[in-house]
């Protein structure tokens, strides 16, 4: 496990890294998540192992700090990330990155284009999505207001997560998860989806074939996105189809 500081006062992402050949690849998690609790088993398959790889956990989940100062907006989440990947002497990297960790993935790519050389986002959001309070995720949890989060509101969140999910969500600061969600789910100025739009590195986005097509797929592809389906898997495709996961990004790194 290695870890820098982030922040003013020394709040630390941690994360775990595989030895291998550069250019590095760096794996993002989701809201709630926990890269090496999502993606180690596909990055030490044969099809994408070899490579140094940083799975990484954002400021305020999994084993990385928790602080209650920081706003955890996606330009704060991808600043920081974009900290760890200085200092650890990272450049021109491959990311693969899952859910708000694929709108944070985007957002560094715009704001600090010489780490990122190339992106395969995991059912990524690239849109603002407005609170539902009978969700599980970002928009249920922005349904609150922090202090009722705070006060039990995470309480209905745990029993609509279900113990899964809930095994990685519960590691996340409480704070930091719902200040993630609000920001998740208001996106960013322009959104995610523009900013994409307009980023000139190799950029694939993964799929659950059963979502049906994505929307504004064609606008995506003509400007040279690769929009691919993948079958039998959920929202968690490298969880859910981690064979199928594995040959759909190995195809899009070669």
């Amino acid at each position: 496990m290695r870890s820098v500081a982030v922040t003013p006062k020394g709040a630390q992402i941690r994360w775990v890294e595989l030895p291998g050949q550069e250019p590095a690849r760096v794996y993002v998690h989701g809201l709630g998540a926990s890269s090496p609790a999502y993606f180690t088993e596909v990055a030490v398959h044969p099809l994408l192992a070899g490579r140094r790889s940083l799975l990484i956990d954002l400021l305020g989940h999994g084993i990385s700090d928790r602080p209650t100062c920081f706003d955890y907006t996606l330009e704060s989440h991808a600043d920081a990330l974009a900290t760890v990947l200085t200092s650890a002497d990272v450049a021109g990297a491959e990311l693969i990155a899952h859910s708000m960790g694929g709108s944070v993935a985007i957002v560094l790519a715009a704001h600090h284009p010489h780490l990122v050389s190339q992106l395969v986002l995991v059912d990524a959001n690239l849109d603002p999505i407005p609170p539902t309070s009978a969700s599980a995720g970002s928009s249920g949890i922005a349904s609150y207001s922090e202090q009722e989060f705070l006060a039990g509101g995470w309480e209905e969140v745990r029993d609509r997560a279900g113990a899964h999910w809930w095994s990685t969500m519960r590691l996340a600061g409480r704070e930091a998860l719902h200040r993630s969600a609000v920001h998740l789910t208001r996106g960013t100025v322009p959104t995610m989806r523009d900013l994409l739009l307009g980023l000139k590195i190799p950029r694939t986005y993964l799929l659950p074939a059963a979502d049906g097509p994505l929307p504004g797929a064609e606008a995506l592809s003509e400007a040279g996105v690769s929009v691919v389906a993948v079958p039998d898997c959920g929202h968690n495709i490298m969880l859910d189809n981690p064979e199928a996961f594995v040959k759909a990004t190995a195809a899009a790194l070669t």
